[in-house]
């Protein structure tokens, strides 16, 4: 268990996700967390849910955190950060899980601090994210090591140097959406087909989450695996050859490209 106070400024979806992960793996107890959020009805939700401390002031959670989240939307970053420069710990870490802030702009609004951009996912609601963590150059390794213990326990996250940030936005920040498009699509036409939707959901979110694990835990290259469930003259070569006359490729390549783009777009304003 660590030994640490871990504030939350920002207490939504993916705040409330990191909690719940956080005190899941039983890395803090409920009384070394504090969160705070504009809404009271956040605060009375993840109270009721968590039993942990909130409050309505940023700057008391940045006062008492050892290790401070941010996890406000980054258009909030001028209004929020300048309201808790004067309040940290001399020895806090600070990490930013907003999109388009580069390590520069919230240095630049916070002054010298020991400071990780991260970029975790939704699926971090099920302790299933995919984070990447980028420290400055204030952070030690065992303090990178620390936060990377706090993302690892709802889900997975490796450390990547700032200039993957806008891939990482494109491959996992936002591609739960692409996923969850393809997933409607598979169930519809299993529904043209005579399945009823509610299994038909069922069964196309299970193929993905099976054929996601066979690619993570066997090691081997996606292309092989596709090849092994091609048999000559089957089905399945059938519908990859529909895929490619469609350009489903191209199509997902093009689509996250332009998602990362929109991330280097934002982080230049």
């Amino acid at each position: 268990m660590l030994d640490k106070m871990i504030g939350f400024i920002g207490a939504g979806n993916m705040g409330s996700a990191m909690i719940g992960g956080i005190l899941d793996a039983s890395l803090v107890t409920t009384s070394q967390i504090i969160a705070s959020a504009h809404s009271p009805e956040t605060l009375d939700k993840i109270r009721t849910k968590f039993s942990i401390e909130t409050t309505q002031s940023n700057e008391v959670v940045a006062e008492r955190s050892d290790i401070l989240f941010l996890a406000v939307k980054p258009n909030k970053f001028s209004e929020v950060l300048p309201q808790i420069k004067g309040h940290l710990k001399p020895d806090c870490i600070v990490v930013s899980i907003a999109a388009g802030q580069p390590i520069a702009n919230i240095e630049a609004l916070l002054g010298e601090v020991r400071l990780i951009r991260a970029m975790p996912n939704t699926p971090a609601l099920v302790g299933a994210a995919m984070s990447a963590l980028c420290p400055n150059d204030k952070v030690t390794p065992e303090e990178v090591k620390l936060v990377e213990s706090l993302f690892n326990s709802f889900g997975r996250a490796e450390v990547v140097p700032e200039s993957m940030m806008d891939a990482v936005v494109g491959v996992s920040g936002s591609s739960p959406a692409y996923v969850y498009m393809f997933i409607e699509a598979m169930a519809d036409a299993a529904v043209a087909d005579g399945m009823p939707r509610a299994q038909a959901y069922k069964f196309a979110a299970q193929s993905v989450l099976g054929a996601a694990k066979m690619v993570l835990e066997t090691g081997k290259h996606p292309g092989e695996l596709k090849d092994a469930v091609c048999s000559p003259g089957g089905t399945t070569i059938e519908a990859v050859a529909a895929l490619e006359h469609g350009g489903f490729r191209d199509t997902v390549i093009s689509a996250q490209r332009a998602c990362s783009k929109k991330s280097y777009d934002m982080s230049q304003k």
